[in-house]
């Protein structure tokens, strides 16, 4: 392996669970060579406050993710399929709750 390999530093997406109940939060990114370091590095840089409970490195050009261009098809609703909102349905009276 040459020197030049051995120093390429990968960017690496960071994501917190600050306690249990919660999901991880995207924080930041970090540069390093492998996965320990970027662990190393984000511990460094996003834990100095509190106790987080798990702390994630996951390789950036290992995140697939929808970019701003593609929101509209990629999110839109499906209004063709009424039942999937509440609207669609009848709210209930006082007396059919009661048979219910």
């Amino acid at each position: 392996m040459s020197q030049d390999q051995q120093t390429t530093t990968t960017s690496w997406e960071v994501f917190l669970r600050p306690r249990r109940g919660l999901a991880h939060q995207h924080v930041g990114s970090v540069r390093a060579t492998d996965p320990d370091m970027a662990l190393a590095h984000a511990r460094d840089l996003y834990t100095r406050r509190g106790d987080p409970l798990s702390l994630w490195v996951v390789r950036s050009d290992g995140v697939h993710a929808a970019s701003p261009a593609e929101r509209d098809p990629f999110f839109s609703n499906a209004r063709h399929k009424p039942y999937r909102y509440p609207e669609h349905f009848a709210p209930l009276t006082r007396g059919e709750q009661d048979d219910a």
